[in-house]
């Protein structure tokens, strides 16, 4: 006989962890089933472990500009061993909490992989479990091309398991983990190959994000960018260096690394959706509604897998309110996906919320005004390392209501969030400029713009 639940949820990361704690959290007897890490790709290997690298970057420019400001500072050298296993150490503590979370909180930890037997039923192994809600929150897995000698790279999940620093490494890709990947090893002393398809980064970003970068990757001396190039094959040479192949006739020479960051896809494949008649589209994708409901009542779909906003606070949220609706009498509660507020951590980082200028334009025609800014932030003055900052507000109609802001610079992603919260409430032009600039910072410009 089954073992019953109020709730279970099929995967341990961002979205399956949140939706059973609430609902734990209204009395309910939960589990989660995961056949990898508990607390999913973020804490292993993504968010987490990335930002962890992203600091240690940080420390790297800042001993490159301390001279600039009086400093006799010199950088010797990154002990890479050191900080992967401080980084593993901190993640360790991590998984550790949420075990001992999980069993404080009367959640069953279920080992293994789950298969649906029917719309209320999984089996792990030889194990079943059922419940009368299911939600299916197994996040993604990065992808890798169909091109001869493919295995001989790794995908971001490989890269948090290099035990030593690459001394030239080639990433294939143009988005956030590419553009991210690319200018921490920079930072760290890698000599870096960053290769994309097309013809600009960050495909999806306002025209001024992707151009101001692009300059930034090109003026960087341990950075190569190679634009409308698509790798066709890699080779290993005798002495163990790889050569990436490209169209145009294009060779990358004595590689000690590739990283193919190219996209991911929701790790739905083995989870036997069809027993439950759980619809998924061509991708794999689980679609879901606004109330994260799939076709088949008591079965729901969350962050990566259902293809709507594969950040993980937005698995988060969603998954609290879906329990709140669930278990707490809130039946209107779900989340509104409009204006989420996002950060690429990039060098310099970029923060971003709402439409671009071109959607923006797309949707509102003329009524649509725009104010902007570059600028040197005062942190880099005087350094012979210049890092810029720029800054755009997008807004529409006669209240000048702002509908997008994006921003890259040092303190982006810190600054983004309260201006997100601005954003949500519907502030307009008016409101930033009544608001008093707090000086001196870059923030100020957002509210002094003219």
């Amino acid at each position: 006989m089954s073992k019953h639940y109020d709730l279970i949820s099929i995967g341990a990361g961002s979205g399956g962890l949140s939706a059973a704690e609430r609902a734990a959290q209204y009395g309910k007897k939960c589990a989660v089933i995961e056949n990898n890490e508990v607390g999913g790709t973020c804490v292993n290997i993504g968010c987490v472990p990335k930002k962890v690298m992203w600091n240690a970057a940080n420390i790297a420019h800042a001993i490159h500009d301390a001279p600039d400001y009086g400093f006799d500072a010199h950088n010797k050298g990154l002990n890479w061993g050191k900080l992967v296993m401080q980084r593993e150490n901190y993640i360790g503590g991590i998984i550790d909490w949420y075990g001992n979370y999980l069993a404080d909180s009367n959640i069953d930890y279920i080992e293994g992989r789950a298969r649906f037997v029917d719309s209320h039923t999984l089996e792990v192994g030889d194990e079943q479990y059922s419940a009368d809600h299911i939600v299916v929150a197994p996040g993604g897995y990065p992808i890798v091309p169909d091109i001869p000698g493919a295995e001989l790279g790794m995908t971001s999940n490989g890269f948090f398991e290099l035990d030593k620093q690459p001394d030239h490494i080639a990433i294939v890709g143009s988005g956030y983990i590419a553009v991210e990947l690319a200018g921490l090893m920079s930072a760290l002393g890698s000599q870096v190959t960053l290769l994309i398809r097309g013809g600009h980064v960050l495909g999806n970003f306002d025209d001024m994000l992707q151009g101001t970068l692009a300059k930034v990757l090109q003026d960087d001396p341990n950075l190569v960018l190679l634009t409308t190039t698509e790798v066709t094959e890699v080779a290993e040479n005798d002495d163990g260096k790889l050569t990436l192949h490209c169209t145009n006739n294009q060779q990358v020479n004595n590689v000690d690394a590739v990283v193919w960051a190219i996209g991911r896809a929701p790790n739905t494949a083995d989870l036997n959706l069809a027993a439950a008649g759980v619809t998924m589209d061509k991708n794999g994708f689980i679609p879901s509604n606004e109330y994260e409901e799939t076709n088949v009542k008591s079965i729901y779909s969350l962050g990566d897998v259902n293809g709507k906003a594969a950040l993980t606070p937005v698995a988060i949220a969603a998954a609290r309110r879906l329990s709140d609706r669930l278990f707490n009498n809130m039946p209107d509660r779900k989340l509104d996906y409009s204006n989420i507020a996002s950060v690429v951590f990039s060098h310099p980082p970029i923060a971003t919320i709402g439409l671009s200028e071109k959607q923006a334009r797309n949707k509102h025609g003329d009524s649509v005004k725009v104010y902007s800014t570059c600028f040197t932030s005062m942190s880099h003055a005087f350094t012979k390392h210049k890092v810029p900052t720029a800054m755009k507000l997008v807004c529409v109609g006669a209240m000048q209501k702002i509908v997008g802001i994006h921003v890259i610079g040092p303190g982006a992603d810190e600054m983004m969030q309260g201006f997100a919260v601005a954003v949500k409430m519907g502030a307009t032009k008016e409101d930033f400029d009544n608001t008093v600039a707090i000086h001196p910072c870059s923030a100020e410009e957002l509210v002094t713009m003219r």
